[in-house]
């Protein structure tokens, strides 16, 4: 039994080190999500490779696989959200996740909320927001339904927001 455990593990190991070198050639890049004004974001200037679009398209065609958001969306979401800690935001797949957010006036009460950017145009249904609700009961948080006017309503300013963005990059382009 013991000569098994010791195969195992340098097996295990030998496995885990493969899988680990196969990463070595990936290079990665950190695109700038704040940059809008120039067009796309995460993009060389010339807007080739682009995985942020305002809207036009990527210039790649029927071969581009790269998932592409609206610039404008992405800054307008991470602008309305920013009030609630930010657990993670994917500028590639357009999502942004928010953690748990007590309002002041209502500390036995907390807020969490999804975005999701579902498309390159700036339209209404590119835009999804998932609001969740949690009270507090007995010293636990509970799960309560959250009123979908919340959802309807970050939907709205964001929106406002995109087109606020795109409207102030059209007038210094101009």
């Amino acid at each position: 039994m013991r000569i098994i455990q010791h195969i195992a593990v340098p097996a295990g190991l030998t496995l885990c080190l493969v899988s680990l070198s196969a990463c070595g050639g990936v290079k990665t890049s950190n695109p700038d999500i704040n940059n809008y004004e120039q067009g796309s974001v995460g993009a060389p200037a010339s807007g080739s490779g682009s995985l942020f679009t305002l809207g036009k398209g990527a210039g790649g065609g029927a071969g581009n696989s790269n998932i592409q958001v609206n610039a404008y969306l992405w800054r307008a979401t991470l602008d309305v959200l920013s009030f609630m800690p930010l657990v993670s935001a994917d500028p590639f797949g357009g999502v942004i996740i928010t953690d748990w957010y007590s309002p002041p006036s209502e500390p036995g009460t907390r807020f969490k909320a999804n975005a999701y950017i579902l498309s390159k145009t700036l339209t209404a249904n590119a835009i999804q927001v998932s609001v969740f609700e949690q009270t507090q009961q007995n010293g636990q948080w509970v799960d309560v339904p959250a009123d979908p006017s919340l959802a309807a309503g970050l939907e709205d300013r964001i929106l406002a927001r995109a087109a606020d963005l795109q409207a102030a990059a059209k007038n210094t382009k101009e």
